[in-house]
């Protein structure tokens, strides 16, 4: 029987009249990289604010570890082990990626976010903190200020503080945008990093993203579902080629 970790059944969401969302239904395997991905305007968006809660759904249910958790506020499913990257991390620009990363594993002790801690307590934080900026490599920047990283290595930055939080499922909200090339290739070895133990979503738009990093796909267009399974799969399916190239002859 598969172990699903994260489920949402009927999901549907309304804007005055206009349906975005239309009867969407997802199950994400425990301890699998699931991509949710379309062309712009599918409703790729709306449904990821959905199940990250930062929008309501206007019918269907969502359910965490079998729990139903619809009713919920993004706060509530962080505190239950789902936490949505790049939105929600503590990035501070004015503090080094120690002091940024530091503060986010003080926040999942149940720290405050007090600038006035002790430095004896700071210092008893500080190696699970350098551990997760060496697991993102920015070891060679831990004293360096975010504001003035690369895009790239502030993304980094950004799943280190995600990654202190010790998420049971990430959700990322397309992790790529913006990214050169070498970058891209960096931040897809991250996440496949990151992952392990781990159940992860993504947001992307970009099918040779996803082709070698997640092991299912779902394919929205115009709010609903409409192709599903691993990249061999997707990829060749005709109306997928459609949406994405217009029946070029390859997605």
């Amino acid at each position: 029987m598969t172990d699903y970790i994260l489920q949402a059944e009927g999901l549907t969401k309304q804007f005055s009249g206009f349906t975005a969302v239309s009867n969407v239904s997802l199950a994400l395997e425990r301890g699998s990289i699931h991509a949710l991905i379309g062309p712009n305007g599918a409703g790729k968006t709306t449904c990821f604010n959905l199940l990250t809660k930062f929008l309501k759904p206007t019918a269907g249910e969502i359910r965490l570890n079998g729990r139903d958790i619809t009713g919920l506020s993004s706060d509530a499913v962080a505190r239950l082990g789902m936490v949505r990257s790049f939105q929600i991390s503590a990035v501070f620009p004015q503090l080094t990626v120690l002091e940024n990363v530091r503060l986010a594993v003080q926040r999942r002790r149940g720290g405050s976010f007090d600038f006035w801690r002790s430095k004896a307590l700071l210092r008893e934080l500080e190696p699970r903190a350098l551990e997760l900026i060496e697991a993102v490599g920015l070891d060679d920047v831990a004293d360096v200020t975010a504001a003035t990283l690369s895009y790239g290595r502030k993304r980094a930055l950004e799943l280190a503080t995600t990654l202190a939080l010790d998420p049971e499922i990430m959700l990322l909200d397309e992790p790529m945008a913006g990214m050169g090339h070498e970058d891209v290739g960096r931040i897809t070895d991250l996440i496949r990093t990151a992952a392990q133990g781990r159940t992860v979503l993504l947001v992307e738009h970009n099918l040779s993203v996803v082709a070698n990093l997640c092991d299912r796909i779902t394919v929205l267009m115009r709010g609903e579902i409409l192709a599903e399974g691993d990249y061999a799969t997707v990829s060749k399916d005709p109306r997928v080629i459609e949406a994405y190239i217009g029946g070029a002859g390859h997605a």
